[in-house]
């Protein structure tokens, strides 16, 4: 009897899924008319209306920022010392994927586009801010993280135009890093130019002095010790000029919290910091050697030449710098390669109508059962129920 009871108790769990999966069915077979017919007119009204969207095209141009060329710029700049962030300051030297980014979304690069291809008659707008909104909506700028490659991508309904305003910006973006380039490096010119003159000068006045003082002093001489300890409080000298232009070069670009700002003026408190050491400023004493038996004509010799040996130095330095900005000045190709030009685009990117149709008639397929089964659900509520269910929507 009990064998019977755990035969017939396994039995009825067995059928119990299957039973429910054909109440299931049933549900489904009942409204099947409900089912077909919401399923079949949203498809038709999904197929209407892909129909009457517009195909549009996908032009894709591609380029790679590149540094500056590591020949003669480069040894130059490693001549350069603190004065090497002058010539970098503009786009001739390294520079990076996002600024270009930022370049390419400016109005400066936009303008062109928009006039040359009546973008305002095309995108039927009014206002030139709304154009460039419009603009914005159909060009897609993307830049890779690995290899650093800028993607620009153009949606037009026009092939030919999606593939000619992708080129057009590359082209305006050429056009503007030219143009920065050379104005930042003109600027950088004509400031070391007039830094160059200031330097010959002050350089031709200690030179004339250490020659007055050596023919009217023919008897002092300089040890070996006190000659090496000149000449590097010279290049420190120099070096300190160098970092103060520099600094004030990153003040007319950054403000006083940027961090190149920051940095420069550590590496001119360190190098003031240096020279006092050597110099025996603060009470210290000098590491400099006195000279002879007439150590008062022995420091003024010192003096005079330790002058002489800054400007000499900074006069170098203020040169090779001049020479860099002059090669920056002189290029007139855009810091970047084109890896691909954007050609007429032979098949439409969207919409993807049949991917559409289809997503479409699978949701509305899913909303329909969903559907059957809430009216068969309300069709067997209780009148409890009923009553509950109108109060709930009538406070809805």
């Amino acid at each position: 009897m009990q064998q019977n009871t755990d035969h017939h108790s396994s039995t009825s769990q067995q059928s119990a899924p299957t039973v429910r999966i054909l109440d299931y069915l049933a549900i489904l077979f009942r409204h099947r008319r409900l089912i077909a017919g919401f399923t079949l007119s949203a498809t038709i009204l999904s197929i209407i209306v892909v129909l009457l969207l517009p195909s549009i095209y996908t032009a894709k141009a591609m380029i790679l920022p590149m540094e500056d060329d590591k020949g003669v710029m480069g040894a130059m700049f490693g001549q350069l010392g603190g004065l090497a962030g002058i010539a970098g300051s503009g786009l001739g030297g390294p520079t990076k994927a996002d600024l270009y980014m930022t370049m390419l979304r400016s109005e400066t690069v936009k303008d062109p586009l928009i006039d040359r291809f009546k973008l305002m008659e095309v995108y039927k707008e009014k206002l030139r801010v709304n154009t460039y909104a419009a603009l914005d909506k159909n060009v897609i700028i993307t830049t890779g993280k690995k290899d650093g490659v800028i993607t620009i991508a153009v949606n037009d309904k026009n092939p030919k135009r999606a593939a000619e305003m992708a080129n057009t910006y590359v082209e305006e973006l050429g056009k503007l890093a030219v143009r920065l380039n050379m104005t930042s490096a003109g600027k950088n010119r004509i400031y070391l130019e007039e830094r160059i003159s200031a330097a010959r000068a002050d350089l031709t006045k200690a030179e004339d002095a250490l020659k007055i003082f050596q023919s009217k002093n023919k008897a002092v001489s300089v040890t070996d010790q006190a000659k090496a300890t000149i000449e590097g409080v010279a290049q420190l000298r120099a070096q300190l000029a160098a970092q103060e232009v520099q600094l004030s070069t990153f003040l007319r670009q950054f403000t006083e919290s940027s961090q190149e700002v920051k940095t420069t003026k550590t590496m001119v408190a360190n190098l003031r910091a240096q020279i006092g050491k050597l110099e025996g400023m603060g009470g210290g004493s000098s590491s400099i050697p006195s000279v002879g038996s007439m150590p008062q004509l022995g420091q003024e010799y010192l003096r005079l030449m330790r002058d002489f040996k800054i400007q000499e130095m900074l006069v170098e330095l203020l040169t090779k710098q001049y020479e860099v900005t002059k090669l920056s000045e002189a290029k007139d190709v855009s810091p970047f390669q084109i890896l691909q030009v954007a050609k007429v685009p032979e098949r439409k990117s969207k919409p993807a109508r049949s991917k559409v149709v289809i997503k479409t008639m699978i949701f509305s397929l899913f909303v329909s059962c969903c559907l059957a089964f809430a009216m068969e659900r309300v069709s067997k509520m209780s009148e409890p129920e009923r009553v509950r269910w109108k109060s709930i929507i009538s406070r809805g």
